[in-house]
């Protein structure tokens, strides 16, 4: 694809470990939307800051019994292919997260930051 071409999506993870069922699909979306070559972004807000912390995504099994794999697995896949994590200052404060808390890689936008690449994505995508 030509740089005029690149297409990007952004997803939104709102569940965190409240809701471990609900939390791989946004890694395993962004992961193969970077490699069809679209640039993927995933933003943490509400409770999906939680699964940022250290430690954590390693903690959590996603499918449970035989071939399961912890969520850090579907991470590192999205992290390798070249996602984006950003992250919402205030879903921090709401946990009592800093981010020396959190996994390396992550960078963390305010709202208008994160308005701006929404109007300028070509998908904005809410879990």
């Amino acid at each position: 694809m030509s740089e005029e071409e690149v297409k990007t999506i952004m997803y939104v993870q709102t569940h965190g470990v409240d809701e471990p069922s609900k939390s791989a699909t946004p890694f395993f979306l962004a992961a193969a939307a970077a490699a069809m070559d679209i640039e993927a972004s995933i933003y943490f807000t509400m409770n999906g800051a939680t699964l940022l912390k250290k430690g954590v995504a390693e903690e959590l099994t996603i499918k449970r019994g035989e071939g399961g794999q912890s969520l850090r697995f579907f991470m590192d896949q999205a992290m390798d292919l070249g996602v984006n994590f950003y992250v919402c200052q205030p879903s921090l404060d709401l946990h009592g997260l800093a981010m020396n808390d959190l996994i390396d890689g992550v960078e963390m936008i305010g709202g208008a930051a994160f308005n701006g690449m929404a109007l300028e994505a070509d998908a904005v995508i809410s879990f």
